[in-house]
């Protein structure tokens, strides 16, 4: 009942009189440079390449990204967004060229990622506004699993960032978890042990920043390509529908329910999947108003028209970069998410 009637406090609550702060979620479409990196699989982004990938290709897809960006939290912030976790970047200097773009459209990003292992050699990564949070530890957690035929599975790192919300004393920590878990190459059940691995990992790295901080508020994000449902995230992560199915120190799945109702990040042969989830720990979840801490006010999915086919058989859905090799100087392929977290004043 408590927890009921936060939701109702905090879904009534007003704007002005609260302090907010808008964590999202944007996978950022094979952001490459036009350069070959040693040991990536980039040749289909580079000039010669599969998708012809020019410099002033590559100088539209910085813009539109970093547009994108900080649009990010608009609805509720005029600021935009404190911080973004993002995949599918090939290296840090892409993400900083984002960063440095979003300058123009007055936004203030610092750019985080730390490369893995990954055979096309993308990337997790995180910007956030330095005057809203300040970084205090960044670790990359590597997921140590196999596929069905015994080969090794090289994807992206887990990018854990710890770190204190800014504006207000006292200052609150958080944990933010950025993740692109193992693709669905091969049919979901075919590859779904490899997400599941990446989601014990995941819990893994909560079990451990719980020994330390048994209240810890905990945001795990990214483009898992399950949906809420699947057994990776249901039942390995545990992550939640209902507030009222959180058990102490589990997880709360803030989209879930946005996509019983047939909203979704991203289209799929005429139906919609909700792989870019944002997840919650409990204690952040549970956090209350009147004890002058920060807690979860709701969930966004990002769908605009700017981000979306306005017409043809697309229409409805994310307007990406290429579509069958023709460029379409879009923006993505998966919709944005973020959720936002309230304090009073």
């Amino acid at each position: 009942m408590i927890a009921a009637l936060t939701v109702m406090l905090a879904a009534s609550v007003n704007a002005q009189e609260k302090l907010i702060r808008c964590v999202a979620f944007y996978n950022l479409e094979n952001l490459f440079d036009t350069l070959h990196d040693e040991g990536k699989n980039d040749y289909e982004y580079l000039p010669d390449g599969g998708n012809h990938w020019t410099g002033l290709k590559y100088e539209h897809k910085v813009k539109n990204m970093a547009y994108a960006v900080s649009q990010l939290g608009t609805d509720e912030d005029p600021r935009g967004a404190m911080c973004v976790g993002v995949c599918e970047v090939e290296n840090l200097g892409c993400l900083q060229d984002v960063a440095k773009k979003c300058k123009d459209y007055g936004r203030n990003f610092e750019a985080i990622l730390l490369e893995g292992p990954d055979r096309r050699g993308v990337d997790c990564g995180f910007l956030y506004n330095p005057e809203m949070f300040k970084p205090v530890n960044i670790r990359g957690h590597e997921l140590k699993a196999h596929y069905a035929d015994g080969g090794l599975v090289k994807t992206r790192l887990q990018l854990l960032i710890s770190g204190y919300i800014l504006g207000v004393k006292p200052l609150e920590k958080i944990h933010i978890i950025v993740n692109h878990w193992p693709s669905r190459y091969g049919g979901e059940l075919r590859s779904r042990a490899t997400r599941d691995s990446a989601a014990m990992l995941t819990k893994s790295i909560c079990d451990s920043i719980y020994l330390k901080e048994p209240r810890a508020k905990i945001i795990i994000m990214g483009d898992l390509n399950d949906d809420p449902y699947n057994h990776s995230c249901a039942e390995v992560l545990k992550a939640r529908k209902t507030r009222e199915e959180v058990e102490e120190q589990g997880f709360f799945n803030t989209l879930w329910q946005k996509l019983d109702r047939g909203i979704g990040s991203l289209a799929y042969n005429g139906s919609w999947n909700l792989f870019d989830q944002i997840i919650i720990s409990e204690p952040l979840m549970n956090a209350k108003l009147e004890d002058g801490k920060w807690c979860y006010w709701k969930s966004q999915i990002f769908n605009k028209d700017f981000l979306t086919f306005q017409d043809g058989k697309d229409k409805g859905t994310p307007l990406r970069t290429h579509k069958a090799g023709i460029w379409l100087d879009g923006y993505g392929d998966h919709y944005p998410t973020m959720i936002y977290l309230i304090k009073n004043k």
